[in-house]
């Protein structure tokens, strides 16, 4: 007979080994392309867990609804945990949590009921940055990188009545991850985006692309790919065109292409059509734009007519919600690029709330949308580069048929090595094949002994962004004129950040640090010079809104990053604003 010893896990190290393998990927996505949704959000039982204790003691395998049976004591309490709201961040619910990493273990108990040949699936919109799920004590998967979709297979676990949800959650800054232990962002931790579950059939469409074909802008491609590989057939339909396609499915994928008077998607005309597509018991429906985005030479094509890109970076950052957003908070972000003059953000650094796309869809807006590759990524590791490809393959499956998505970042502010080439050049081209219809970015270097700007990454890329701070931390403006004059990118070039810090109401001369003057005067003598350089395609000012950064810790600065046109209120706009808009005006 086997006596377990009740301090084995005191000693055990190799505790996650079990919960860390096979980590759910864009493989498991499955679109919600409009299906129903069992919502999990609300009140959850959260626990911190700062040792692992919930992961070494098994506190998922506890008959939590009996703890009077339980033979020895655990470090857990289930009547004990705080009552929490789910999305949220723990950084904002408890002043001794603002700065917590490690581990937290979200609980919930729900009433589901599953149709006899029904797949059960859970949809957890993002969890900043390890998950480890398990329900009614069974391990269902684990998911890494912290803000994109993950999907898990419930079905073998989830019974009719009552069933408990476990989720481990921690955001450990290590240097293997994607970003690495050093950034300039709050580290908020949590399941910041909703949970929910979803009822398909057992084959069930997986995911779908319909775009503008190829070498056409009056027909449309469409790929369909089930959940199993099979033969099979689906229907692409989209009723305002009267359009009605059969789509052949060999071994799990399909794909067609069909003429398609579709009017085109712009920031001017935002038209989107509902389309819907059916393949057996299962279908999806979305709300889709038309618009095809390319280069030539030092231009950026929106539908064959040059455009110039003016907008600002954000950050998914709110006083009171952290990294939570809803639709409120995403359309005045919206408005307020309008308001600006501008029709572009660049989603930094970071994939944002799906709700972000559909929405700027809807308002005409363009969108960057990037993966967390931001400094001194750990670019020689293997493990390293699966995650930040499986970030950006999320990433990609999610945002596709979103009209407003124009480029994919896939990298910011890294020095330049032979492995950092290696990953990002790998980067790159991971892109192009997942999506082959969309622009590939990142923000490149300059080459500080010739002056220019220099990158062998720029090869590799669509649009070369440019961050660059001059007359801000590189004190002399007029070096990014000699920058620009003594560069030929021979491709269309983004200043894709450039800004100067102000602390809203602090007023003074134009050379007064941290003054509105000067971010005003800063935003106008940059024009001034990009102006005179046509391969200059347009501007993601830093940014539209302050937003927290712990590393930022001057008097003026006090854990935010002030660089924002509008204070962190995200109502009291800066000079800056004003200045910038009548400068952009006559650009």
């Amino acid at each position: 007979m086997t006596v377990e010893d009740p301090f084995a896990h005191l000693h055990d190290e190799d505790y996650a080994a079990a919960f860390s393998r096979d980590w759910a990927g864009a493989g498991s996505l499955v679109d919600p392309g409009g299906r129903p949704v069992q919502s999990l959000d609300g009140e959850w039982e959260m626990t911190l867990d700062p040792f692992d204790e919930g992961l070494r003691q098994r506190w998922y395998a506890l008959d939590e609804a009996h703890p009077e049976n339980w033979t020895v004591p655990r470090d857990y309490d289930p009547g004990g945990a705080d009552i929490v709201p789910v999305p949220s961040c723990w950084n904002l619910l408890r002043p001794e949590l603002k700065y917590y990493e490690g581990a937290v273990w979200y609980v919930r108990s729900f009433d589901a009921a599953p149709a006899p040949g029904m797949r059960q699936l859970l949809q957890f919109g993002a969890a900043n940055y390890a998950a480890r799920v398990f329900l009614n004590g069974r391990f269902l998967g684990a998911h890494r990188g912290g803000s994109t979709p993950f999907t898990l297979d419930a079905t073998h676990a989830l019974v009719a009545g009552k069933n408990r949800l476990m989720v481990h959650v921690e955001n450990r800054r290590r240097d293997d991850r994607v970003p690495m232990s050093h950034f300039d962002w709050f580290n908020y931790g949590g399941l910041h985006r909703g949970v929910g579950l979803m009822q398909v059939p057992a084959l069930h469409i997986r995911s779908f692309a319909i775009h503008l074909a190829a070498d056409r802008d009056d027909a449309v491609e469409v790929r369909v790919a089930l959940s199993a590989s099979v033969d099979a057939g689906a229907r692409l339909r989209i009723p305002e065109l009267g359009l009605d396609l059969a789509v052949a499915i060999v071994d799990g994928v399909g794909t067609a292409r069909c003429a398609a008077p579709v009017a085109l998607w712009s920031p001017e005309r935002p038209r989107l059509y509902d389309v819907e597509i059916a393949c057996g018991r299962d279908r999806v429906r979305e709300r889709i734009g038309f618009r095809r985005i390319a280069t030539r030479g030092t231009e950026i094509l929106l539908n064959g007519t040059p455009v110039r890109l003016k907008g600002a970076c954000v950050h998914e950052d709110d006083v009171a919600r952290g990294r939570c957003t809803d639709a409120a908070d995403i359309a005045r972000r919206l408005a307020d690029i309008k308001a600006l003059g501008g029709n572009f953000l660049r989603l930094s650094h970071y994939p944002h709330d799906p709700l972000v796309a559909r929405m700027a869809d809807e308002a005409g807006v363009l969108l960057w949308a990037e993966i967390p590759v931001y400094w001194a990524i750990d670019f020689a590791n293997p493990d390293t580069y699966a995650d930040a490809e499986n970030q950006l393959l999320e990433l990609v499956a999610r945002d596709r048929n979103r009209a407003s998505a124009i480029l994919w970042g896939v990298g910011n502010e890294n020095a330049d090595t032979d492995a950092r080439y290696r990953f990002m050049a790998a980067l790159a081209d991971a892109a192009k094949r997942a999506d082959p219809t969309r622009l590939v970015s990142a923000a490149c270097l300059v080459n500080r002994e010739k002056f220019r700007i220099e990158d062998r990454l720029a090869a590799k890329l669509d649009v070369i962004g440019l961050n660059e701070y001059f007359g801000w931390y590189e004190p002399d403006p007029n070096d990014l004129l000699r920058l620009l004059a003594n560069s030929d990118p021979g491709k269309p070039l983004l200043i894709s950040e450039t800004g100067a810090d102000a602390v809203a109401g602090l007023h003074g001369a134009e050379t007064l640090l941290f003054g509105e003057e000067r971010q005003a005067a800063f935003y106008r003598n940059q024009l001034d010079i990009l102006r005179q350089f046509p391969y200059v395609q347009g501007m993601a000012v830093w940014l539209l809104y302050d937003f927290r950064s712990e590393r930022r810790q001057t008097r003026f600065q006090r854990g935010w990053n002030r660089k924002g046109l509008v204070a962190e209120d995200k109502t009291t706009r800066k000079a800056a604003f004003a200045a910038l808009r009548a400068a952009w005006a006559n650009w």
